[in-house]
């Protein structure tokens, strides 16, 4: 019976029939790198360079916030694009999810959108261990606290990979701590991973995958391999599932290169490993179904995005993402740093290594790179869809597979000053391509250059402590300025580059401002206000970034990757705005709308009536509807009732009743480029609305002020505004400047008699529910005795829903007009619904499945370890 004798860490024992490279000098230098702190175990060296790497990513990432002057450690936000919008309110939402204080439960926000699907953005923003650290941090302190979460997702991925860096070939644990940190604040994690906390969790994910990888060629932790997968996938299923095919390409290259540390005998067995590789994926995607499947099912019921046309970067590009102080979404960000990046080219050079390992890692690098410019490799790594925004997301599995070969390079002894000026003469020939580029920064070549002459110090160190003979000293005093000289070069580059990036991210992309005053004040006149579920409290349509998960409140306002496309569809129809091509939906402050959701108390930004330089909430209330109404001339299925062109016919079609003037002929005249003119006709005193749904500049009615509008068709819609009352005369007159033009709809004014809506509000209060109730995920409302027709529920129709009317069975909700409809036969007193988030009865049964199939591999590879054991106790 066979075994693999490996040799302790730091050891430079050769894996093929190669000259044993750690017979140089340089490789025995190396190896006292591994030994400057004496240890007694040889577990120890894994943990030394997983602390090392992690302490020092945390402290880089730290030093390029404090450098750029970013929050917390700086007066400027780091509320870049979704970070401000999404990721700020989720966090805030989930902690009072957490510590109580959320309308809603696990399976649904209240808050957002009239009533969204919060188990699937559950999964897709929040399913992260590392994002329960939210509620060690005070309520306005969110913004702090997903600070740390980020750092914490960067420091354990630096940890890890330092981990498996000594797993894949045994080496200087100072060496492979650098390397780590690199990994975990590469160009991704700066550029990206940095502003989208969500897929950092892929940055951890990919040493972990690779490391389960390596327990399953060596047949260990049966158990603990598919509970890592688990993790991963259900922490965020989208980059674990790019992780996944990353952790299958290291697979096949240690198999292809023999480095999978089987012997001859067992390497003929090498399919087992594979499949029991195979296995731990399976059984772990299982685990995490539950979760997973909810995302699936909601991103398949998700308002999609306009298509996008796939159009690789340049090469030019791609090479100028290699370089430090780099931004842009339209190519990958591939920054190592510096020394890593020389280390990683001169691989196919380095004469020591066995072929099979100098070429295999440098065609899978370039296979990889190769990947992301070629349509179907590019859709099979993002699941299928284009991407939106950041194009190469997957480029951190790229990084890590150069810090992979960087660490192959050198793990065994450093190449030759040979091997080293040919990896050098590629890295400036990919400079020199990169110039000129739109995403080199005035910081790159000097900050590379420099990086670069510390990098050649750290080597000139090493080649001079391995020609110092038998001064033991003196090489020891050279190795130990190699690692800090290599320390330096890598940790300075990046914490420079990242300082760079922030700057640029500043610059080019929009941010939101810190959180402060405005959402304190206006959470707190949310909270006196509040009275749901009788009526909602809209905190407002200012600033709008997810407002009600961060101030409170119910209201339509909602950003999410998915939106479902019935609240798209319904809201839209009815004059809201939107950004984010339809997947941030906007409030719409507009007295028919309130009616409609009933929203009896809206919060507005006023300037502040003391004089003060700011804007304090104020709250206005006034009657409507309760949120169940009963429409007696509504009788389901109707396959009329659809919406039409008019925002103002769908108000009313919803609504049940007239309260717009009949619409009149609208003349339009153009003044050159830039003005147009509307009028018409409308009943003294009512509000004059306009809807202009691509309209890029100001509206101004005779006598008011002008009205801001900005709509760029698919990116942007403004909503309905009002523009004014109409004058006694009854005429109106409307003045266009845009700057953006791309016509108007063929109704664009509309004009509310108030009075026809106050009518219209009495009628739905008097037949309406009389007592509403409202839990986690339910409704339950109490309707008056003889009721017929449709209860209609102020709550779009998302998938779903389930409906009963009075003591009858429990159905799929019905739909009218995109709102949750019940229909009424005259018998029953209540209507009940409950929302369950669609695919959790199937994950839930594939998680069980797949708990039954983890229970069975643990008492089989128990019995295994039996036999086994039994058979090594019997005599010969």
């Amino acid at each position: 019976m066979s075994a693999t004798v490996r040799p302790p860490y730091g050891s430079t024992a050769s894996e093929g029939g190669d000259t044993p490279p750690g017979g140089s000098r340089a490789g025995r230098v190396l190896a006292r790198l591994a030994a400057l702190a004496p240890s007694r175990a040889r577990g120890s060296v894994p943990l030394r360079a997983a602390l090392g790497a992690g302490l020092l990513s945390c402290a880089v990432f730290c030093l390029g916030t404090l450098l750029a002057g970013s929050h917390p450690l700086g007066p400027h936000s780091r509320n870049i694009v979704d970070m401000g919008t999404q990721y700020v309110p989720f966090h805030a939402y989930w902690r009072k999810e957490l510590l109580g204080g959320a309308d809603g439960d696990l399976f649904l926000n209240w808050n957002s959108g009239y009533g969204s699907n919060f188990l699937g953005d559950l999964g897709t923003y929040l399913s992260s261990p590392f994002d329960l650290l939210v509620v060690l941090f005070p309520a306005d302190r969110v913004e702090l606290a997903l600070f740390v979460v980020s750092t914490a997702k960067i420091t354990a991925a630096g940890a890890a990979m330092a981990v498996l860096l000594l797993r894949l070939r045994r080496g200087p644990w100072p060496v492979a701590a650098v390397l780590g940190s690199a990994y975990a604040l590469c160009g991704w994690t700066l550029d990206n991973g940095a502003y989208v906390p969500m897929w950092l969790d892929g940055l951890l994910a990919f040493p972990l995958l690779c490391l389960v990888g390596e327990w399953a060629l060596s047949g260990r932790r049966p158990v603990l391999g598919p509970l890592v997968v688990a993790l991963a996938w259900t922490s965020n299923f989208y980059t674990a599932y790019m992780a996944t095919l990353g952790a299958g390409i290291v697979l096949l290259v240690r198999l292809l290169t023999g480095e999978s540390g089987e012997t001859a005998e067992r390497g003929r067995r090498w399919p087992a490993g594979v499949l029991r590789a195979a296995r731990s994926v399976l059984i772990g995607v299982g685990l995490a179904a539950p979760l997973v499947l909810v995302i699936y099912a909601a991103t398949k019921v998700a308002h999609p995005t306009p298509p996008v046309a796939f159009a690789p970067a340049a090469w030019p590009d791609v090479f100028a993402r290699l370089l430090p102080a780099t931004s842009g979404t339209e190519s990958p960000a591939l920054y190592i740093g510096t020394p890593a990046l020389a280390l990683a080219l001169a691989m196919p050079f380095h004469r020591r290594l066995p072929a099979r390992t100098r070429y295999g890692w440098p065609a899978a690098v370039c296979l990889v790179a190769l990947s992301l410019h070629w349509r179907p490799t590019h859709l099979l790594w993002h699941a299928g869809a284009e991407p939106n925004g950041v194009t190469d997301r997957q480029a951190f599995v790229l990084c890590g597979l150069l810090l992979i070969a960087a660490w192959r390079s050198t793990a065994d002894g450093l190449p030759r000053p040979r091997a080293l000026a040919a990896g050098l003469a590629v890295l400036a020939a990919l400079a020199l391509a990169a110039r000129g580029t739109y995403a080199v920064d005035r910081w790159s070549y000097p900050v590379f250059a420099v990086a670069l002459l510390l990098g050649l110090s750290a080597a000139a160190a090493v080649f001079l402590a391995a020609r110092s003979g038998s001064r033991a000293r003196v090489a020891r005093v050279l190795s130990v300025l190699a690692v800090a000289l290599l320390v330096t070069a890598q940790a300075g580059e990046t914490a420079v580059a990242g300082m760079r990036v922030a700057r640029l991210e500043r610059q080019h992309r929009s941010w939101s401002p810190p959180l402060g005053r405005e959402e304190r004040e206006t959470a707190a006149v949310v909270a006196a206000k509040d009275d749901w579920p009788r009526v909602r409290t809209d905190p407002g349509a200012e600033p709008g970034r997810n407002d009600p998960m961060l101030v409170g409140g119910q209201s339509g306002n909602y950003y999410s990757s998915l939106t479902a496309q019935t609240t798209y569809t319904t809201l839209t129809a009815l004059g809201y705005g939107y950004f984010a091509k339809g997947r941030r939906l906007m409030s719409l402050d507009h007295p028919v709308t309130d009616a409609i959701f009933s929203v009896g108390t809206r919060v507005r930004l006023v300037q502040d009536p003391a004089g003060g330089p700011g804007r304090v909430p104020r709250a206005a209330t006034g009657p409507v509807p309760p949120l169940v109404t009963v429409r007696p001339d509504v009788r389901l299925p109707d396959p009329a009732a659809r919406f039409g062109a008019s925002v103002f016919a769908n108000q009313e079609l919803l609504l049940g009743a007239r309260v717009y003037d009949p619409p009149a002929r609208t003349t339009e005249v153009r003044h050159g480029k830039e003005r147009v003119t509307l009028a018409t006709t409308c009943t003294p005193g009512s509000r004059v609305y306009l809807s202009a749904l691509t309209f890029i500049g100001s509206a101004t009615m005779d006598g008011s002020r002008p009205v801001d509008f900005n709509g760029k068709l698919p990116a942007t819609r403004p909503a309905l505004q009002s523009l004014g009352v109409t004058p006694a005369s009854g005429k109106v007159r409307v003045e266009l400047r845009h700057t953006g033009w791309l016509g108007l709809p063929k109704q664009p004014i509309g004009c509310l008699v108030e009075n026809r809506l106050e009518r219209a509000v009495r009628q739905l209060s008097a037949g309406g529910a009389t007592e509403v109730r409202v839990g986690g995920h339910s409704v339950t409302a109490r309707i008056p005795a003889g009721s017929t027709g449709t209860a209609l529920l102020a709550v779009p129709r998302i998938k779903g829903w389930s409906c009963a009317a009075g003591a009858g069975p429990a159905r799929p909700a019905q739909s009218y007009l995109g709102l949750i409809a019940v229909p009424l036969d005259g018998t029953a007193t209540s209507v009940s619904c409950r929302f369950r988030p669609p695919g959790l009865l199937r994950g839930a049964a594939v998680g069980a499945g797949a708990l039954v199939c983890l229970v069975a591999t643990a008492l089989w590879c128990r019995r295994g370890r039996r036999r086994a054991a039994r058979a090594a106790a019997e005599p010969v």
